[in-house]
């Protein structure tokens, strides 16, 4: 399987958290699925941790490159069809990054790994 993690799963996988259903952490910790990441969610993070909205065990450019090597996610690039796609969106969903990832979802017949059942609307594959 292949699976997008939305911005939350990934920190709280990260962070060991509760919050994540055992079903996505089950998901997630399996080494047959492919694990991605979108740079959407990569940036999300920075401004967070920027305006001091979140924050992490260790300082971003240590912590984060050391979690997608160790847990093998792979950034998802942003393409001009995932923008593209975006641009012609219905608008399920008013943030600009959540809209961003159900594109690359979409287009890229993903999981979506993510507790937001707003994403059901765009018709994307989530797993919760």
């Amino acid at each position: 399987m292949n699976l997008l993690l939305d911005t939350h799963a990934f920190l709280w996988f990260i962070a060991g958290d509760s919050s994540l259903s055992q079903s996505a952490r089950s998901a997630i910790e399996d080494l047959n699925n492919n694990r991605y990441l979108s740079v959407a969610s990569l940036w999300e993070i920075a401004i967070k941790v920027s305006v001091e909205k979140l924050e992490l065990s260790e300082p971003y450019e240590v912590l984060i490159p050391e979690q997608l090597v160790e847990n093998r996610i792979e950034p998802l690039a942003i393409s001009v069809e995932h923008t593209a796609m975006v641009a012609s969106m219905p608008f399920h969903h008013r943030d600009p990054f959540d809209r961003l990832i159900a594109a690359q979802a979409k287009i890229g017949q993903l999981t979506l790994v993510s507790a937001d059942a707003v994403f059901n609307a765009y018709e994307v594959n989530r797993l919760w």
